[in-house]
């Protein structure tokens, strides 16, 4: 590991925007903008109105309130940010803290961020916006690729779907 960081991670919490403590949502904000604005130098109007919308639940992990491992944010079927002609789910802002990246921290978030959405959202299909680079990760999980890469926020994406049951 080097010289990293790790923050131990003692708990996964899932919550809705209601029921984030005003420090808890500082932390999320604040690691959403110091990796997708600031490291990846991507000025994007992250607070986008779905933070705060009835079926969007907010997974985080981390060992306290103001310093987060990690975050992911899930939306239901209502919510889903990607076109598509289905009732599918959907799991965005994917982000790990920089000083536990290499240890594994992005694999346990996304097998949370598929757990918590089959408990949450049973029999939906799942869909992504991953970053092209990150595709064959997301594969891991059983994403498969749905068209060609496209640009969002000047970024190369591409739109990834995992089947209902898929492991």
């Amino acid at each position: 590991m080097g010289n990293k960081h790790v923050i131990s991670l003692t708990e996964w919490t899932s919550r809705y925007f209601h029921e984030l403590p005003g420090e808890t949502l500082y932390a999320l904000l604040k690691l959403r903008c110091e990796v997708f604005v600031v490291e990846q130098q991507c000025p994007y109007g992250d607070i986008d109105g779905i933070d705060c919308r009835d079926d969007v639940l907010h997974l985080i992990g981390g060992s306290s309130a103001t310093e987060l491992a990690c975050y992911a944010r899930l939306m239901g079927p209502g919510t889903t940010a990607y076109l598509c002609n289905e009732e599918a789910v959907s799991i965005g802002r994917v982000v790990c803290n920089p000083r536990v990246r290499g240890v594994g921290m992005g694999r346990q978030l996304m097998n949370q961020a598929i757990a918590s959405c089959e408990d949450v959202w049973p029999n939906h299909a799942i869909r992504l916006s991953a970053q092209a680079h990150l595709r064959d990760f997301y594969a891991s999980f059983g994403f498969v690729e749905q068209g060609d890469v496209f640009l969002e926020d000047g970024i190369p994406h591409i739109a990834m779907r995992r089947a209902v049951g898929s492991r």
